[in-house]
């Protein structure tokens, strides 16, 4: 499994419009084929970064996902929307400490 986190930074003026693009596009990331679970956070300093947080069963997933006409319009939307350049990455699991 692969986790890919990207942090995007938008102007102040436009969160509510890429909260929109979320929303609309949301259950068409999930349920595209290979995800197995997305969440989308706001940082609490800095309410104008967003972090998307979702896990793919693999590296090949993930990019079928970013070929797709799906992932190519939504970026296309999100990405004029941006204050900064995106950060984004994949991590794998190594350990899940549990009490």
């Amino acid at each position: 499994m692969l986790i890919r986190i990207v942090r995007m930074t938008f102007l102040e003026k436009r969160t509510a419009d890429f909260l929109a693009i979320f929303q609309e596009s949301k259950h068409k990331i999930r349920t595209f084929p290979g995800c197995l679970h997305l969440e989308l956070q706001r940082d609490l300093d800095h309410p104008a970064v967003f972090v998307t947080y979702s896990h793919w069963e693999s590296a090949e997933a993930l990019e079928t996902y970013r070929q797709s006409s799906l992932f190519k319009a939504t970026w296309a939307a999100t990405k004029v929307l941006f204050a900064g350049r995106p950060m984004a990455f994949s991590v794998e699991n190594v350990e899940t400490v549990t009490a």
